[in-house]
């Protein structure tokens, strides 16, 4: 039986309040905090860099999950795990050496993970399967927070949960599959059903009044999901 996590994405919080704005949806029923970092050169934003991480790490008593939008990559995902992350995720395209990135995030005490965009290739599992912690499929492209989700992206994700089943079966071990980009209240069922366990949602928690109400119509709706 899959565990369901919600995620929400404090790029859509009040920034002039993080540090409550963090405190107030993990008290609503959170499980992980997550924590997108755009560079302005691998997608077109700028967003938050390690300092945040650092300052945000006191307010939470949730996971913190980093999901690195940057181009290169080692140097900020050892700079995240020293503020405190607690996963790190980065795109294939951002790492000239991809089993390399992972094992220097593992090396320094965090869980490792790999996002796909809408239109990159689910091949580059083909090799570093046992090394991940976690897959990240984008159901938008990133860059921008409010997005609709993309339809398709449910055949991706039916995809990557076959992939991690045969490679659990075989080997044993975890790997959390989590998608981010238009996850709401009225859609996450069928996220889950298609092989989801962990949820990103951003405008759909922090662009409402009443954090823990939208969390638990979430979990209402993910407790109709075939186990």
């Amino acid at each position: 039986m899959r565990t369901f996590r919600i995620a929400p994405s404090i790029l859509s919080a009040d920034f002039a309040r993080l540090g409550q704005e963090v405190s107030d949806v993990v008290a609503a029923g959170a499980d992980i905090i997550h924590f997108d970092v755009m560079d302005n050169h691998y997608v077109p934003n700028l967003t938050m860099g390690p300092m945040f991480c650092e300052a945000i790490r006191p307010h939470s008593s949730a996971p913190i999950d980093v999901h690195l939008m940057v181009k290169p990559v080692d140097a900020l995902a050892a700079a995240f795990a020293k503020a405190g992350a607690d996963i790190i995720t980065f795109h294939p395209e951002g790492s000239e050496h991809i089993d390399r990135t992972l094992g220097l995030i593992k090396d320094a005490g965090c869980k490792a993970g790999l996002v796909f965009n809408p239109a990159t290739p689910l091949s580059y599992l083909d090799h570093v399967m046992d090394k991940l912690d976690m897959i990240l499929i984008m159901s938008v492209n990133p860059g921008f927070g409010g997005q609709s989700f993309i339809p398709h992206a449910l055949e991706k994700i039916r995809q990557v949960r076959r992939r991690i089943d045969e490679h659990t079966a075989r080997h044993g071990g975890e790997i959390w599959l989590e998608v981010d980009g238009g996850v709401k209240v009225d859609n996450i069922a069928q996220v889950a059903a298609a092989g989801a366990d962990t949820f990103v949602a951003g405008s759909a928690i922090y662009g409402q009044k009443d954090y823990k109400a939208v969390i638990d119509a979430m979990r209402a709706e993910l407790a109709r999901v075939p186990s």
